[in-house]
């Protein structure tokens, strides 16, 4: 699982959902032909991604490039259960990495355009917001 090896902060706030505002980094296609682009806005955290990678790889069949454009460095907080109110903040529960509206999560190529769109579909069904693909065509 993707978590970052050392922080500046351990604990963060937790800051605003920012579901209208459309991302300004991360919209183009870098490295692949084919790629995964997020249409809603939600938290993606360090499983979702590698079921997506998961999901991809085991489709190519080790042929191809895949690149992963996120990278979770957010922590999230998680209380222990029936701790009463007056105990502070809690302990590092997972890290996450905020997706807004237009930000790509996979490339992928070095493979046809039918398997590409298959293998993000498949990851697309992984991921906690809608999807679609995209590609430099």
């Amino acid at each position: 699982m993707l978590l970052p090896k050392k922080v500046k902060h351990r604990k963060w706030q937790k800051g605003r959902s920012r579901k209208r505002q459309v991302e300004t980094r991360g919209l183009e296609l870098s490295y692949g032909q084919y790629g995964l682009k997020a249409v809603d806005a939600a938290w993606l955290n360090s499983r979702q991604i590698e079921a997506g990678r998961r999901a991809i790889t085991n489709y190519l069949k080790r042929q191809g490039r895949l690149w992963i454009r996120v990278f979770p460095d957010k922590p999230v907080t998680k209380r222990p259960p029936e701790s009463t109110l007056g105990g502070g903040k809690g302990s590092v529960d997972r890290y996450v990495f905020p997706v807004r509206p237009g930000r790509i999560i996979f490339e992928i190529d070095g493979v046809n355009s039918s398997t590409a769109l298959a293998a993000l579909r498949l990851a697309g069904y992984k991921m906690p917001f809608k999807t679609k693909v995209v590609s430099k065509k």
